[in-house]
Protein backbone atom coordinates (compact mmCIF):
# COMPACT_ATOMS: atom_id res chain seq x y z
CA UNK A 1 0.00 0.00 0.00
CA UNK A 2 1.48 3.43 -0.84
CA UNK A 3 1.69 6.38 1.89
CA UNK A 4 -0.92 8.87 1.78
CA UNK A 5 -2.42 11.98 3.70
CA UNK A 6 -5.35 9.58 4.39
CA UNK A 7 -3.05 6.79 6.50
CA UNK A 8 0.10 9.39 7.22
CA UNK A 9 -1.55 12.04 8.76
CA UNK A 10 1.15 11.87 12.19
CA UNK A 11 3.59 13.29 9.52
CA UNK A 12 1.30 16.26 8.14
CA UNK A 13 2.15 19.28 9.82
CA UNK A 14 -1.05 21.50 9.47
CA UNK A 15 0.44 24.63 10.54
CA UNK A 16 3.39 26.16 9.43
CA UNK A 17 5.19 29.45 10.82
CA UNK A 18 7.13 31.39 8.42
CA UNK A 19 11.00 31.70 8.83
CA UNK A 20 10.66 35.90 8.29
CA UNK A 21 9.61 37.85 11.33
CA UNK A 22 7.42 40.92 10.23
CA UNK A 23 8.63 43.93 12.09
CA UNK A 24 7.28 47.19 12.73
CA UNK A 25 7.32 50.13 10.21
CA UNK A 26 9.01 53.08 11.15
CA UNK A 27 9.07 56.65 10.02
CA UNK A 28 12.51 57.94 9.60
CA UNK A 29 13.92 60.10 12.58
CA UNK A 30 15.39 63.66 12.28
CA UNK A 31 19.26 64.83 12.82
CA UNK A 32 20.68 65.53 15.92
CA UNK A 33 21.64 68.67 13.75
CA UNK A 34 18.90 69.98 14.47
CA UNK A 35 19.44 70.87 17.84
CA UNK A 36 22.90 71.94 19.53
CA UNK A 37 24.58 69.56 21.91
CA UNK A 38 25.61 70.95 25.01
CA UNK A 39 26.58 67.21 26.64
CA UNK A 40 29.93 68.44 27.81
CA UNK A 41 28.75 69.98 30.83
CA UNK A 42 29.73 66.30 33.20
CA UNK A 43 28.06 67.43 36.63
CA UNK A 44 25.18 68.78 37.95
CA UNK A 45 21.60 68.70 36.70
CA UNK A 46 20.96 72.27 35.17
CA UNK A 47 22.76 74.15 33.20
CA UNK A 48 22.25 78.18 33.06
CA UNK A 49 23.79 80.08 29.68
CA UNK A 50 24.23 83.71 29.74
CA UNK A 51 22.72 85.31 27.11
CA UNK A 52 22.96 89.56 25.80
CA UNK A 53 20.68 91.65 24.44
CA UNK A 54 21.28 94.06 21.54
CA UNK A 55 23.00 97.61 21.80
CA UNK A 56 20.66 100.92 20.76
CA UNK A 57 22.70 103.69 19.32
CA UNK A 58 22.39 107.16 20.48
CA UNK A 59 22.58 110.55 18.41
CA UNK A 60 25.69 112.27 19.22
CA UNK A 61 25.85 116.06 20.19
CA UNK A 62 28.81 118.23 20.65
CA UNK A 63 30.11 119.14 24.26
CA UNK A 64 27.35 117.09 25.25
CA UNK A 65 27.81 113.58 27.33
CA UNK A 66 26.46 110.15 25.94
CA UNK A 67 23.97 108.36 28.02
CA UNK A 68 25.50 105.04 29.80
CA UNK A 69 22.95 102.49 29.11
CA UNK A 70 22.89 99.24 30.48
CA UNK A 71 22.56 96.23 28.08
CA UNK A 72 20.14 93.56 28.73
CA UNK A 73 21.17 90.27 29.85
CA UNK A 74 19.52 87.13 31.39
CA UNK A 75 19.98 83.54 31.31
CA UNK A 76 18.59 80.17 29.28
CA UNK A 77 18.13 77.29 31.01
CA UNK A 78 18.56 73.37 30.12
CA UNK A 79 18.02 70.50 33.04
CA UNK A 80 18.52 66.64 32.92
CA UNK A 81 14.91 65.90 33.45
CA UNK A 82 14.30 62.68 31.85
CA UNK A 83 15.72 58.99 32.77
CA UNK A 84 14.00 56.23 30.53
CA UNK A 85 14.07 52.41 29.59
CA UNK A 86 13.20 49.33 28.82
CA UNK A 87 14.19 45.77 30.06
CA UNK A 88 13.52 42.33 28.45
CA UNK A 89 14.66 38.85 29.46
CA UNK A 90 14.82 35.75 27.58
CA UNK A 91 14.54 32.04 29.72
CA UNK A 92 16.54 29.51 29.51
CA UNK A 93 13.52 26.75 29.06
CA UNK A 94 12.56 29.20 25.85
CA UNK A 95 16.16 29.08 24.59
CA UNK A 96 15.53 25.61 24.70
CA UNK A 97 12.15 24.67 22.83
CA UNK A 98 11.32 28.08 20.67
CA UNK A 99 12.50 28.92 17.57
CA UNK A 100 14.56 31.75 16.07
CA UNK A 101 14.78 32.91 19.48
CA UNK A 102 18.35 34.98 18.57
CA UNK A 103 16.70 37.25 15.68
CA UNK A 104 13.88 38.03 18.16
CA UNK A 105 16.33 38.87 20.55
CA UNK A 106 18.09 41.43 18.44
CA UNK A 107 14.94 42.62 16.75
CA UNK A 108 13.96 43.24 20.61
CA UNK A 109 17.40 45.06 21.24
CA UNK A 110 16.32 47.44 18.08
CA UNK A 111 12.80 47.86 18.95
CA UNK A 112 14.25 49.20 22.36
CA UNK A 113 16.46 51.34 21.03
CA UNK A 114 13.97 53.10 18.37
CA UNK A 115 11.39 53.40 20.77
CA UNK A 116 13.70 55.75 22.84
CA UNK A 117 14.62 57.58 19.91
CA UNK A 118 11.33 58.30 19.62
CA UNK A 119 10.54 59.34 22.96
CA UNK A 120 13.37 61.60 22.52
CA UNK A 121 12.40 63.34 19.25
CA UNK A 122 8.83 63.78 21.23
CA UNK A 123 9.89 64.94 23.49
CA UNK A 124 12.14 67.41 21.59
CA UNK A 125 9.04 69.08 19.36
CA UNK A 126 7.45 69.38 22.93
CA UNK A 127 10.13 71.22 24.44
CA UNK A 128 9.69 73.50 21.27
CA UNK A 129 6.21 74.07 21.40
CA UNK A 130 6.37 74.56 25.32
CA UNK A 131 8.79 77.82 24.45
CA UNK A 132 6.01 79.68 23.17
CA UNK A 133 2.98 81.42 24.37
CA UNK A 134 -0.29 79.43 23.66
CA UNK A 135 -3.24 81.47 22.59
CA UNK A 136 -0.53 84.05 21.62
CA UNK A 137 1.00 85.49 18.72
CA UNK A 138 4.26 85.47 19.82
CA UNK A 139 5.99 88.37 18.29
CA UNK A 140 9.25 88.65 17.55
CA UNK A 141 10.36 92.01 16.28
CA UNK A 142 6.64 92.97 15.43
CA UNK A 143 5.49 90.23 13.48
CA UNK A 144 3.86 87.11 14.81
CA UNK A 145 5.65 83.38 15.10
CA UNK A 146 3.29 81.62 16.21
CA UNK A 147 -0.58 81.27 14.36
CA UNK A 148 -3.13 79.13 13.23
CA UNK A 149 -3.59 78.17 9.62
CA UNK A 150 -6.39 79.64 7.80
CA UNK A 151 -6.61 78.91 4.16
CA UNK A 152 -9.98 81.17 3.49
CA UNK A 153 -13.26 81.10 5.14
CA UNK A 154 -14.45 79.44 8.11
CA UNK A 155 -14.39 76.27 6.86
CA UNK A 156 -10.83 76.18 6.07
CA UNK A 157 -9.55 77.72 9.67
CA UNK A 158 -6.65 74.92 10.57
CA UNK A 159 -5.81 74.07 6.82
CA UNK A 160 -2.29 74.74 5.22
CA UNK A 161 -1.53 77.38 2.55
CA UNK A 162 1.24 78.69 1.18
CA UNK A 163 0.92 81.90 2.49
CA UNK A 164 1.78 80.06 6.09
CA UNK A 165 5.24 79.60 4.57
CA UNK A 166 5.53 82.89 2.86
CA UNK A 167 4.44 85.20 6.18
CA UNK A 168 6.97 82.70 8.31
CA UNK A 169 10.12 83.85 6.03
CA UNK A 170 9.01 87.34 6.09
CA UNK A 171 8.79 86.49 10.08
CA UNK A 172 12.30 85.00 10.28
CA UNK A 173 13.57 87.84 7.82
CA UNK A 174 12.17 90.69 10.26
CA UNK A 175 13.83 88.44 13.36
CA UNK A 176 17.09 88.89 11.57
CA UNK A 177 17.54 84.90 11.08
CA UNK A 178 20.21 83.43 8.06
CA UNK A 179 18.46 82.61 5.33
CA UNK A 180 20.52 79.42 5.13
CA UNK A 181 19.36 76.87 7.52
CA UNK A 182 15.78 77.60 7.39
CA UNK A 183 13.43 73.82 8.04
CA UNK A 184 9.85 73.07 8.55
CA UNK A 185 9.02 69.82 10.33
CA UNK A 186 5.31 69.72 9.54
CA UNK A 187 2.29 66.72 10.00
CA UNK A 188 2.03 64.33 7.70
CA UNK A 189 -2.16 65.79 6.75
CA UNK A 190 -0.13 69.06 5.87
CA UNK A 191 1.85 67.50 3.46
CA UNK A 192 -1.26 66.34 2.02
CA UNK A 193 -2.60 69.84 1.72
CA UNK A 194 0.51 71.09 0.24
CA UNK A 195 0.43 68.13 -2.66
CA UNK A 196 -2.89 69.49 -3.69
CA UNK A 197 -2.26 73.16 -3.67
CA UNK A 198 1.02 72.12 -5.93
CA UNK A 199 -0.48 69.48 -8.52
CA UNK A 200 -3.55 72.30 -8.71
CA UNK A 201 -1.06 75.28 -9.94
CA UNK A 202 0.02 75.03 -13.70
CA UNK A 203 2.83 76.91 -12.95
CA UNK A 204 4.50 74.04 -11.89
CA UNK A 205 4.26 72.87 -14.95
CA UNK A 206 7.22 75.07 -15.86
CA UNK A 207 8.75 75.26 -13.21
CA UNK A 208 11.78 72.76 -12.56
CA UNK A 209 12.34 73.09 -9.22
CA UNK A 210 8.64 71.42 -8.90
CA UNK A 211 7.85 69.80 -11.97
CA UNK A 212 8.63 66.11 -10.10
CA UNK A 213 5.61 67.10 -7.44
CA UNK A 214 3.27 64.70 -9.41
CA UNK A 215 4.91 61.54 -9.68
CA UNK A 216 6.87 61.62 -6.35
CA UNK A 217 4.93 64.06 -4.15
CA UNK A 218 6.04 66.44 -1.73
CA UNK A 219 8.30 64.63 0.60
CA UNK A 220 9.46 61.05 0.50
CA UNK A 221 10.88 59.00 3.32
CA UNK A 222 10.21 61.55 5.98
CA UNK A 223 12.71 64.17 4.09
CA UNK A 224 11.82 67.59 1.62
CA UNK A 225 12.25 67.07 -1.85
CA UNK A 226 10.89 70.61 -2.45
CA UNK A 227 11.71 73.84 -0.88
CA UNK A 228 9.21 76.55 -0.81
CA UNK A 229 9.67 80.20 0.17
CA UNK A 230 13.34 78.94 1.87
CA UNK A 231 11.84 76.20 3.49
CA UNK A 232 13.19 72.30 3.33
CA UNK A 233 10.74 70.61 4.60
CA UNK A 234 10.34 67.75 6.58
CA UNK A 235 7.29 65.05 8.09
CA UNK A 236 7.15 63.23 11.28
CA UNK A 237 4.44 61.97 13.00
CA UNK A 238 5.17 62.85 16.27
CA UNK A 239 4.87 66.56 16.88
CA UNK A 240 2.78 67.98 19.65
CA UNK A 241 -1.06 66.67 18.69
CA UNK A 242 -4.30 66.98 20.16
CA UNK A 243 -4.11 70.71 20.60
CA UNK A 244 -7.45 72.96 20.89
CA UNK A 245 -5.94 76.93 20.59
CA UNK A 246 -7.46 80.40 19.01
CA UNK A 247 -5.57 83.05 17.71
CA UNK A 248 -5.72 86.24 16.67
CA UNK A 249 -2.84 87.42 14.47
CA UNK A 250 -4.50 89.81 12.54
CA UNK A 251 -3.04 92.42 14.20
CA UNK A 252 -0.17 92.53 12.45
CA UNK A 253 -1.88 92.91 9.35
CA UNK A 254 -1.66 88.80 8.43
CA UNK A 255 -4.25 87.15 6.62
CA UNK A 256 -4.47 84.53 9.75
CA UNK A 257 -7.58 86.43 11.54
CA UNK A 258 -9.07 85.36 14.80
CA UNK A 259 -8.23 81.38 13.76
CA UNK A 260 -8.98 78.51 15.76
CA UNK A 261 -8.27 74.54 15.97
CA UNK A 262 -10.90 72.50 17.55
CA UNK A 263 -11.99 69.73 19.33
CA UNK A 264 -8.71 68.52 20.01
CA UNK A 265 -7.82 68.08 16.27
CA UNK A 266 -4.88 70.77 16.34
CA UNK A 267 -0.62 69.93 15.60
CA UNK A 268 1.95 72.47 15.85
CA UNK A 269 3.77 72.48 12.57
CA UNK A 270 7.50 74.11 13.74
CA UNK A 271 9.94 76.18 11.25
CA UNK A 272 13.15 76.49 12.41
CA UNK A 273 16.82 78.22 11.36
CA UNK A 274 19.15 75.35 12.50
CA UNK A 275 22.38 76.74 10.30
CA UNK A 276 24.46 76.45 13.55
CA UNK A 277 24.42 76.16 17.06
CA UNK A 278 24.40 80.31 17.06
CA UNK A 279 20.79 80.08 15.70
CA UNK A 280 19.25 76.70 16.58
CA UNK A 281 16.18 77.12 18.91
CA UNK A 282 16.62 74.26 20.94
CA UNK A 283 19.65 72.15 22.78
CA UNK A 284 20.18 68.60 24.15
CA UNK A 285 22.55 66.84 26.74
CA UNK A 286 22.89 63.12 26.71
CA UNK A 287 24.15 62.55 30.52
CA UNK A 288 24.26 59.41 29.32
CA UNK A 289 23.40 57.88 25.46
CA UNK A 290 21.20 54.60 25.53
CA UNK A 291 22.94 51.93 27.14
CA UNK A 292 22.60 48.70 26.76
CA UNK A 293 23.57 46.25 29.85
CA UNK A 294 22.98 42.35 30.61
CA UNK A 295 23.31 39.95 33.38
CA UNK A 296 22.65 36.47 34.57
CA UNK A 297 19.74 35.72 36.26
CA UNK A 298 20.58 32.27 37.95
CA UNK A 299 17.74 32.41 40.31
CA UNK A 300 15.37 32.35 37.32
CA UNK A 301 17.53 31.09 35.31
CA UNK A 302 17.11 33.45 32.34
CA UNK A 303 19.29 36.04 30.40
CA UNK A 304 18.14 40.02 31.62
CA UNK A 305 18.82 42.75 29.13
CA UNK A 306 18.13 46.53 29.27
CA UNK A 307 18.75 49.74 27.77
CA UNK A 308 18.79 52.98 29.52
CA UNK A 309 19.67 56.63 28.76
CA UNK A 310 19.19 60.13 30.73
CA UNK A 311 19.02 63.20 28.75
CA UNK A 312 17.98 66.78 29.01
CA UNK A 313 16.37 69.46 26.51
CA UNK A 314 15.97 73.26 26.47
CA UNK A 315 14.83 76.57 24.45
CA UNK A 316 17.68 78.61 23.42
CA UNK A 317 16.33 81.37 21.52
CA UNK A 318 12.85 81.83 20.25
CA UNK A 319 13.51 84.38 17.49
CA UNK A 320 14.72 81.48 15.16
CA UNK A 321 11.50 79.29 16.24
CA UNK A 322 8.18 79.38 14.61
CA UNK A 323 4.97 77.53 14.83
CA UNK A 324 1.68 77.63 12.53
CA UNK A 325 -1.18 74.64 13.99
CA UNK A 326 -3.09 73.08 11.59
CA UNK A 327 -6.22 70.74 11.93
CA UNK A 328 -5.19 66.93 10.86
CA UNK A 329 -8.99 66.41 9.31
CA UNK A 330 -8.62 69.48 6.88
CA UNK A 331 -6.02 68.59 4.07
Amino acid sequence: MSQNTGNTTAFIEAEQYSKFILENLHDGLLPDQFSRDVSDFGTGTTLNIKTVGTATLQEVFEEQPLAYNAIDTGTVTLRITDYVGDGWSISDVLRQDGSQIEQLHAMRGMESTRALQEYFETRAFATLNAGQTAGAINSVNGIPHRWVADAGGAADEGKISLDDFRFMKYAFDKANAPMAGRIAVVDPSVEVAINGLLTGTTSIDYNPHFEGIINEGFAREHAFVRNIFGWDIYTSNRLPQGLTEAINANAAGFNETDSSVDSGNGVANIFMCVLDDNTKPMMRAWRQAPKTETRRNFELKRDEFDVTARFGLGLQRVDTLGIVLTDVTKF
